[in-house]
């Protein structure tokens, strides 16, 4: 990125302390990243809200609102609609995957992975379109049908 541009705000919803802490201080290390947390979804949303974030990093399984309802809650939002969004869950892949992208998901990751591994799915999920999304969603419809 040019000096020009400002840091790429990243918001990182995530009940592991341990984890939040080394994204935290591992992505600035990696690029032009500000870095903001929260441990559960309903203070990701406040968080999302408050920072306006190029990119959201969400946990599947949290206490609380969830990331698959956090999920939707940003989808069904015009103000955070088109906001990038990455899931990052130890869930099973398949069933996980699957209600993820169905909620609108532009990014699926499995842990454990390192912060530049979260880096390369921050720079997909830069890229994913609405139409990418909708296409992904009638892929999906379609294989349910079968």
């Amino acid at each position: 990125m040019s000096s020009t541009m400002p840091p790429l705000k990243i918001l990182i919803v995530d009940d592991n302390p341990e984890l939040l802490d080394v994204f935290a201080h591992g992505l600035p290390l990696l690029g032009d990243f500000t870095v903001f947390t929260a441990e559960d979804g309903s203070s990701g949303l406040e968080a999302c809200y408050q920072h306006r974030p190029d990119c959201v990093v969400v946990d599947i399984r949290m206490p609380g609102l969830n990331g698959q309802q956090l999920v939707k809650t940003l989808r069904g939002d015009p103000a955070t609609a088109q906001t990038p969004i990455i899931v990052l869950t130890a869930l099973p892949h398949d069933q996980a995957e699957f209600s993820s992208f169905a909620a609108g998901t532009d990014v699926f990751v499995m842990k454990p992975l390192v912060p530049r591994e979260l880096v390369e799915a921050i720079k997909m999920a830069l890229f994913v379109d609405d139409e990418e999304r909708a296409q992904r969603l009638r892929l999906l419809v379609e294989e349910g049908d079968e």
